[in-house]
This record gives structure tokens, C-alpha cells and sequence, in this order.
């Protein structure tokens, strides 16, 4: 799985802990995301989705091998 999570904290000058805040997740839960060691569930996706103002779609794609 692809995601664009890093890219879109800092289009919203957000860091890890201000994201995970957000979300009423860990620091360590953004990082592992980040670094594909953690899948989030869907209603995490979605809140993020929420938080960055696009679809779900822009942030997680699937790759060929997934």
C-alpha cells in the first residue's frame, strides 16, 4: 500500500504528534503508518481523509503486488 499521509502533513504544516492528536492516535501509530509497518483501519482512514480535506483515494493507494 502507497500512502501520501507524509506529504500531506506538511502541505498542512502539521508534524507527526499534531496529526496523531487529531486523530486520538500515537505519534508512533502516524510514523508506522507512514513507513507501511501499520495498516490503518478504515474509520482511521476516513478521519484522516477528514482532517486533510480529500478523498481517501489521494492518501492510500493499493500497489500491484497488494
Amino acid at each position: 500500500m502507497i500512502n501520501c499521509i507524509k506529504v500531506e502533513r506538511a502541505r498542512h504544516n502539521m508534524s507527526q504528534s499534531d496529526l496523531a492528536e487529531k486523530l486520538g492516535v500515537t505519534r508512533q501509530t502516524i510514523y508506522a503508518i507512514e513507513h507501511k509497518k501499520f495498516v490503518p483501519s478504515t474509520v482511521l482512514a476516513l478521519k484522516m481523509a477528514s482532517i486533510f480535506g480529500i478523498p481517501v483515494e489521494q492518501i492510500f493507494q493499493l500497489e500491484e503486488q497488494d
